[in-house]
């Protein structure tokens, strides 16, 4: 099996949108690697998240706001030998990204952030309380790194390469 990496932009970005979650990597507090699933919304170079106020991934990106976030679609059990184990892999696809948070603070910016995110899930117009806009904490981070790869792609020398080449 082989694993072919992605430069095409539109295809990164059909990946990003294909996922209703994305995992955000950052070092907590402590110095220990801390992972968390979050929505999320796309647009521009930018990945827009939100959280409460407090929090302990808060604290941590007060500290260092570097993060590493991924995206990974649905994978599928494939293979290029039925009677190998070895050649049994999972198929799928994934992005990285890596930047800093800048905590929104504007209420107008942390609007349009919210219907970025929004609008990633429903075609529906929202509209927000002023409380539930001063209540969350909106993560801006702007793309410094991208990289993107689809995995357990068949090797074309592999006999069920035509039943299985489909990204």
């Amino acid at each position: 099996m082989m694993t072919v990496t992605v430069e095409e932009r539109h295809l990164i970005e059909e990946i990003i949108s294909k996922n209703t979650i994305c995992y955000v990597g950052m070092i907590d507090t402590d110095g220990m690697p801390y992972v968390i699933p979050m929505n999320f919304g796309y647009t521009n170079d930018v990945i827009y998240l939100h959280s409460a106020q407090e929090g302990g991934s808060i604290r941590a990106l007060e500290k260092n706001p570097s993060v590493c976030i991924t995206f990974c679609t649905e994978s599928a059990l494939t293979y290029q030998n039925e009677e190998v184990a070895c050649s049994y892999r999972m198929k799928g696809s994934s992005v990285i990204c890596r930047g800093k948070v800048v905590f929104e603070e504007d209420f107008n910016e942390k609007i349009k952030a919210l219907d970025i995110i929004m609008k990633h899930y429903s075609s529906r117009t929202f509209t927000y309380s002023e409380p539930a806009v001063h209540n969350v904490r909106v993560w801006k981070v702007e793309i410094e790194d991208i990289s993107s790869k689809i995995f357990g792609v068949p090797h074309p020398n592999s006999r069920n390469y035509k039943d299985q080449a489909e990204f």
